[in-house]
């Protein structure tokens, strides 16, 4: 589950500068699909995407409190959780998770280093 390891530090995401943090520990190696020593917007969202859908064990396309808790705490599920309906959608958290990719380039070039 090396995935879900790197999910997880990927995802404490309660502020850019930890997502930036996480990044600069070695993950950035492991998203950076086309080794140029970047990962860009596409590949962090291509990632983020298969991170969901391992998280989403039923398959519904959703994030249940059960199935996002190894991953997110309770503060960080309710800020995903933009429609307040007690579950992430897909483009919930992939709203989120790009959001804060936003905010963790701080040279606004689309890719972070």
């Amino acid at each position: 589950m090396k995935s879900a390891v790197l999910l997880g530090a990927i995802l404490a995401f309660s502020t850019a500068a930890a997502q930036a943090q996480a990044m600069k520990q070695g993950q950035l190696d492991r998203l950076d699909r086309d080794r140029n020593g970047a990962v860009d917007r596409s590949e962090y969202q291509a990632f983020m995407t298969s991170a969901f859908a391992n998280l989403d064990k039923n398959k519904d396309g959703m994030l249940s409190r059960e199935e996002a808790a190894q991953t997110l705490n309770a503060q960080q599920f309710a800020a995903t959780d933009a429609d307040g309906d007690g579950t992430v959608a897909q483009e919930e958290f992939l709203n989120r998770v790009m959001a804060d990719f936003e905010a963790a380039d701080r040279s606004g070039d689309g890719s972070l280093q």
